[in-house]
């Protein structure tokens, strides 16, 4: 069975289709500059056969035309008709409390996305556009939402709810929601197999490290803290993003420095984390290259970095009572040697040793602690697009009968 993944962004379109009869990416690609000129597809199938095609893309629903026009091409395509695709998975950011797993979406579905979009103004609208574009193109296809939020609805409220007036979470519902939640459920239960121990007996600090970063803790293979909060602004310094700070900043801001709302919420989305402490850049090897140069602040941007991290790690050790194994993930965490290194030195006490022939890797699945750690370290490289591959698979069969 063929499922096609789709995750729209503000301006692009990624996409995977993928046989999950034996598990094979049949084609990817990514679709930019929706709705501004120079738009483009980037088409690249399982013979490395790579098309790049210009085109005037004004919408979403334009691109997922491309994509599929593309996807049945007499040329270039993959598939002989789009009914050769079992199921559309689309990835949402944002279900709110009421989406604790995927769902095959319906209008009602999509009236509930479209409350949701107070709470996720950046990513639920392109997600929204372009299911209802699918929901055009392919009628009689199933479309099913998996959200980044879903995972992290087992979290009790002792986690998920602020200290703030309980009457705003009961109105406007003010409170932790955690993302990355595919990525974390995917190396979690990747874990699961390469230790050969059922995930319910596990406990598992997952860091998931890229420009935008999060923590998890996996307790039983659920989800009972993550570092992100209300949006994915919380919790460690990341690319560009503050992460957690004193609030009052925000008002001070405002009224002292003179910025607008605005401003303010550019600053700290777009203009702090390691960007805005080492003025070099957000790109962790650009400030490790500065950093190496004897730039100080560059190096302090990733002392931070390091320093949050390792302090989360240890955090929900103890509110777990203890740990098995950390895992690195993402952009970061796949291919930084450094960075592992840096953040789980101080960690011994834990009982994490790291090996440092081991931890020589990049993007690939290896153990990095030492034979006599008692924590074990893992490098797993996520795939979001499968997990969500198989929930879709999972979820379409289940609404079948």
């Amino acid at each position: 069975m063929k499922i096609l993944i789709i995750n729209c962004g503000s301006s692009s379109l990624k996409y995977q289709l993928i046989e999950m009869d034996y598990i094979k990416v049949i084609c990817k690609g990514l679709v930019e500059r929706i709705g501004l000129d120079a738009s483009t597809l980037a088409h690249e199938d399982s013979r490395g056969y790579k098309q790049n095609i210009k085109a005037k893309i004004e919408n979403h629903k334009d691109a997922i035309n491309i994509v599929l026009n593309t996807l049945v091409d007499d040329d270039i395509g993959v598939i002989k008709n789009l009914n050769e695709i079992f199921a559309v998975g689309h990835r949402v950011v944002h279900g709110g409390e009421k989406y604790s797993e995927s769902v095959v979406i319906d209008e009602e579905v999509l009236n509930h996305l479209e409350e949701y979009i107070k709470l996720a103004p950046i990513h639920n609208p392109p997600n929204i556009i372009g299911i209802r574009a699918c929901r055009v193109l392919m009628k009689d296809t199933p479309m099913v939402a998996v959200f980044d939020t879903a995972f992290h609805q087992t979290m009790p409220e002792v986690a998920y709810i602020y200290p703030i007036e309980y009457d705003l979470y009961e109105k406007y519902k003010i409170r932790k929601y955690g993302f990355h939640g595919t990525s974390h459920k995917y190396v979690s239960q990747k874990l699961s197999e390469i230790l050969c121990r059922d995930i319910k007996e596990l406990k598992i600090v997952s860091c998931h490290l890229g420009n935008g970063a999060s923590i998890t803790a996996i307790k039983n293979g659920k989800s009972i803290d993550t570092s992100m909060g209300f949006t994915p602004l919380a919790g460690i310094a990341m690319g560009t993003r503050s992460g957690n700070i004193d609030p009052s900043i925000s008002t001070f801001l405002i009224e002292e420095c003179g910025y607008t709302v605005e401003e303010a919420n550019e600053s700290l989305n777009k203009k702090s984390g390691v960007l805005g402490i080492s003025g070099v850049s957000s790109d962790f090897r650009d400030i490790e290259k500065a950093a190496s140069e004897g730039n100080k602040r560059a190096q302090l941007a990733l002392d931070i970095f390091h320093y949050r991290i390792r302090g989360q790690i240890a955090a929900y050790a103890a509110q777990m009572g203890g740990v098995d194994a950390i895992i690195f993930t993402a952009g970061i965490g796949e291919n930084s040697i450094k960075t592992r290194k840096a953040c789980l030195e101080g960690l011994e006490f834990l009982g994490v040793e790291i090996d440092n022939n081991r931890n020589n890797i990049r993007g690939k699945i290896s153990e990095i602690s030492s034979y006599n750690s008692k924590v074990k370290v893992y490098v797993i490289p996520t795939n979001e697009e499968l997990m969500i591959a198989k929930e879709t698979l999972e979820v379409s069969n289940i609404s079948c009968f």
